[in-house]
């Protein structure tokens, strides 16, 4: 038994992935494929295109959700950090992890405010609230200060581009053996060529369809 798989937040992981499956955006019904990948691929407008993307959830696969937290005890982390919240169903695998392990902290980013109101909710139905802070706003500037000295997991899931910057305002904080796991890598190749060149302290593989699972050397 787990705090994953029992009440409360098994259930309500459910009902949140059969919500984000049903969920739609209006506004981005009007923006062309083109210029969606236009903007997938900007450093510069991805303000623009996840304002776009507001009322979609964006969420990890199930599968992948699972592996956060397989990944999370298995290392035993007391301290991780998220890059794009949205809703929080990432976190929630993440924190259950955190309860399993024994308590710690996980810190979250996310710019989108109405997003961060209602994954609030559900962390605290999930009755992970206690161990989980959602900072509001960039997070080239919310995750540039204030970690913990010692980070043993970071997930990267918000905008793609953004994935090598977000590192390296992490990096410094990373253990040896911390992992990293960055979603839908196929946006940003810089990011891998940087985790995939061993003189910068990584050892990295290609999961799944397009998840790239690192470790830090030291």
């Amino acid at each position: 038994m787990t705090t994953l798989t029992t009440a409360p937040l098994a259930a309500l992981i459910d009902r949140l992935y059969a919500q984000a499956n049903a969920a739609t955006s209006p506004s981005l019904n009007n923006v062309s494929r083109e210029e969606r990948d236009r903007l997938m691929h900007s450093k510069t407008e991805y303000v623009t295109l996840y304002t776009l993307l507001k009322d979609l959830w964006l969420p990890v696969s199930r599968d992948t959700g699972t592996l956060l937290y397989m990944l999370a005890r298995s290392t035993k982390a007391r301290a991780i950090v998220e890059f794009g919240t949205s809703f929080g169903l990432s976190t929630l695998f993440l924190a259950a992890a955190l309860r399993d392990n024994g308590g710690g902290v996980l810190i979250g980013s996310e710019f989108e405010p109405s997003k961060i109101a209602l994954a609030r909710e559900h962390f605290v139905e999930g009755g992970v609230s206690d161990l989980i802070e959602i900072r509001e706003g960039d997070a080239l500037v919310s995750l540039a200060s204030g970690l913990p000295e010692s980070v043993d997991l970071l997930l990267l899931d918000g905008a793609k581009t953004l994935y090598g910057d977000v590192l390296k305002r992490v990096e410094k904080h990373l253990r040896p053996g911390a992992l990293i796991v960055a979603d839908n890598t196929n946006y940003c190749p810089e990011y891998l060529a940087h985790v995939r060149s061993p003189q910068n302290g990584y050892l990295s593989v290609p999961f799944a369809d397009d998840i790239e699972l690192s470790i830090r050397l030291g």
